[in-house]
């Protein structure tokens, strides 16, 4: 499948690098220019344990990684946001997920065929139903369940064993507003472990 994930913080770039080597073709995007040249050259962002070697493996062949959102839409058939949600003790922060959203939205309003949005970033829940869509809506002039679908792919990894975590999951949780996006999400999880999905 083709997927793209917006974001190349830790969620992100480890959720690439891993679909990327269970043989999706992943874009990643991010608004940092330096991130995506040193993901194009197979060189991590961050460090993960064994995160370069996959990185290396996979850079300019199944894994890519821009700047440019609505390519990434065009050509793909799924998008992942995995951007931070910073807490500041309190509250979680939503300003960037809002803003992928929004940029996602725009983005649809010239997709062609069934395009599936996943929310992969920490949340509380009730965020993707009562943020994300209707940003998503609202920004695209489109409808959710109709022209295009949302869903929720959250992500369970501990810090230093997250590629080990991600290949060889004890669950996988997945949510979404219609049958159609359900099953791409877990056409993504194809070739995985047994694992209850």
């Amino acid at each position: 499948m083709k997927i793209s994930i917006v974001g190349t913080g830790y969620v992100g770039i480890v959720t690439g690098a891993c679909f990327a080597e269970k043989g999706h073709h992943v874009m990643c995007v991010d608004i940092d220019q330096s991130k995506v040249d040193l993901i194009n050259k197979g060189t991590a962002p961050i460090y993960e344990r064994g995160l370069d070697d996959l990185l290396k493996k996979h850079a300019g062949d199944r894994l890519r990684a821009t700047t440019d959102l609505t390519d990434a839409v065009q050509q793909t058939d799924l998008s992942m946001i995995a951007v931070g949600t910073p807490f500041d003790g309190n509250e979680i922060d939503l300003t960037y997920i809002k803003n992928v959203a929004k940029q996602l939205g725009q983005a649809l309003k010239a997709k062609r065929g069934y395009h599936v949005v996943v929310v992969k970033s920490t949340v509380v829940p009730g965020t993707t139903d009562e943020v994300v869509l209707p940003i998503l809506e609202e920004s695209s002039g489109k409808k959710a369940g109709v022209d295009f679908g949302v869903g929720m792919n959250p992500e369970f990894l501990t810090e230093g064993e997250a590629v080990n975590e991600f290949m060889y999951p004890d669950r996988i949780v997945l949510g979404g507003i219609d049958q159609p996006t359900i099953e791409r999400q877990a056409e993504l999880y194809q070739g995985f472990p047994d694992v209850e999905v």
